[in-house]
């Protein structure tokens, strides 16, 4: 039967409609072939394949926000199955962790590092984590995001992105602006930007006119502050280029849409709540900022943003690059590919975890980072090789204490309570550390990558980290003590701290430091951290 219906739907697609659609290639297939068509020679020229340790290493870091443990590595490397890639994707899909991952990142990249001031983090972690676990679509999270008053205690951790802001007006329009339409318009506030032909100061207004009449209630410096919106208010702008300084308005509308039309009310009928007294928090029969999440994720530009941001999270860097510069000037490395990833986040109804397996199923994740011998200064927004990817604080901190073996010894600690939940909890206290010696500012985005002598010496010299290394029941330094054979050490410190065996050269290296004689604990000691300090670890490759 689905031979037939292939067949038919080959002959005429008007006569099945959407059959085309059903037997399409998979997403992951088209991704490859699209990448192919933006190089000359592709096929020859890219990387090969990653190995089975550089694949494993790096899809549970971007999956699950560590490295695999010993026995994950082991078992995959050992296995022969044809599909086996498939099953641990699927497998790291499903784990709780990957909640986890993706409630860290998109905290980062919306929230960007903000003080908690009006919504405790452990109320908006819990509600990426419980939007995540339920698979919600992505359009329906932002609608809640920038909907939510915070008056109901049960929706308010999600108005976190407007009061931690303060709903201060011209910051919640440029990050508005950045991380759900791909687009800086902060140099349009006062003038068309002199640097972007495509962003207009009536972009920046358009955007402001669905905030500009609301407020915190009662007072912006208290941590129950909630959000209360005035009936009237219009948005004027002139720009200060403008030598007739001719005053413009616009209504509410998203980038270069349509401003929304509004209804005229009987005076008198304007609020559903009026403010008579300074205490009462005043709500208007008409709200502009309740169209805000409706408009904004109807823009095309909404779905192009996701699906370049999650192109970015999962590849190193977006098709569009920077992510908030998207503009004709600065056009994507691969058009019809991000246009085809809009129209598939589009089709498959924002299901972030479908479109993620795609990406990750796709030949171009799974390249190998190892530059080609033939190939010099390989350009990255080509994607011939893997592109190199520092790890986030928060997964280097997992993935140092996974590492070490801390959270083996954890995990043999709990006994048959080991738990995921019961894990993550003995482990998140040491995430905080690494945190503010490793995350950007407060209100910056975390895109670059700078190394400093703080974060060496913090490395070299925090008693936490030395504490990881430190021998205990079930760690790396305990687990290779009790080792007699150099090359089984070996072995076992290059799959704890690297996710690979070692080479043969690295096997005679570590057997001719410990041959020197003295004490083990203190000279295996010495090699995990100096093998913790190293670029191999540091980055996603």
């Amino acid at each position: 039967m689905r031979s037939t219906l292939r067949i038919l739907a080959a002959i005429s697609p008007l006569i099945l409609g959407t059959a085309t659609e059903t037997f399409a290639q998979p997403l992951n297939e088209r991704i490859d072939q699209l990448i192919a068509t933006g190089y000359p020679d592709y096929a020859k020229q890219a990387a090969p394949i990653a190995s089975d340790a550089e694949f494993l290493r790096r899809v549970t870091l971007d999956l699950n926000g560590t490295i695999p443990t010993t026995v994950e590595t082991r078992a995959f490397l050992a296995d022969k199955a044809s599909d086996k890639r498939v099953k641990v994707i699927d497998k790291l899909l499903a784990s709780p962790a990957f909640v986890r991952q993706m409630t860290q990142h998109f905290n980062v990249m919306l929230m960007e590092r903000r003080p908690d001031s009006k919504v405790a983090k452990a109320a908006w972690d819990e509600y990426l984590s419980t939007s995540f676990e339920k698979n919600k679509p992505y359009d329906v999270m932002v609608k809640e995001i920038l909907s939510s008053d915070g008056v109901d205690p049960k929706s308010r951790a999600s108005a976190k992105f407007m009061l931690d802001r303060d709903l201060e007006p011209n910051i919640v329009v440029r990050d508005m602006g950045r991380l759900f339409l791909g687009r800086n318009l902060q140099c349009a506030q006062c003038h068309d930007s002199p640097i972007v032909d495509d962003y207009k100061q009536e972009h920046y207004y358009g955007l402001l006119a669905f905030i500009n009449r609301a407020a915190l209630f009662p007072n912006p410096r208290l941590p129950t502050a909630m959000i209360g919106e005035k009936a009237e208010g219009e948005v004027n702008f002139t720009s200060v280029f403008d030598k007739n300084k001719i005053q413009k308005t616009t209504g509410p509308k998203v980038l270069t849409g349509k401003a929304l039309s509004e209804p005229k009310l009987e005076k008198g009928k304007e609020y559903k709540v009026a403010p008579t007294a300074p205490t009462v928090r005043p709500v208007p029969t008409f709200s502009r900022r309740e169209l805000l999440a409706a408009a904004l994720v109807e823009s095309p530009a909404f779905p192009r943003n996701i699906a370049n941001r999650l192109w970015a999270m999962m590849m190193g860097r977006g098709l569009v690059h920077p992510l908030d510069l998207d503009h004709k000037d600065n056009p994507p490395s691969h058009p019809e590919l991000l246009d085809l990833l809009s129209k598939e986040m589009l089709a498959h109804k924002y299901d972030m975890k479908w479109f993620i397996r795609e990406l990750v199923l796709s030949k171009t994740y799974q390249r190998s980072s190892e530059v080609p011998e033939k190939m010099k200064d390989p350009p990255a927004d080509r994607y011939l090789v893997a592109v190199m990817k520092p790890l986030s604080p928060e997964q280097f901190a997992y993935a140092l204490m996974q590492a070490t073996g801390l959270a083996d010894s954890e995990r043999q600690a709990l006994g048959a309570k080991a738990t995921d939940a019961a894990l993550a909890a003995r482990l998140a206290p040491q995430v905080p550390a690494f945190v503010r010696m490793f995350g950007s500012q407060a209100g910056q985005p975390e895109d670059s990558f700078q190394a400093s002598l703080d974060q060496t010496l913090f490395l070299k010299h925090n008693s936490a980290i030395r504490g990881f290394i430190q021998n205990r029941p079930g760690n790396l330094l305990n687990r290779t003590m009790v080792l007699k054979d150099p090359k089984a050490i070996a072995d076992e410190l290059f799959l704890s701290v690297f996710s690979r065996p070692a080479t043969e050269e690295e096997k005679k290296d570590i057997a001719e430091v410990l041959k020197g004689g003295g004490e083990q604990a203190p000279i295996l000691s010495e090699i995990i951290w100096a093998m913790l300090a190293t670029a191999e670890f540091r980055f996603n490759h």
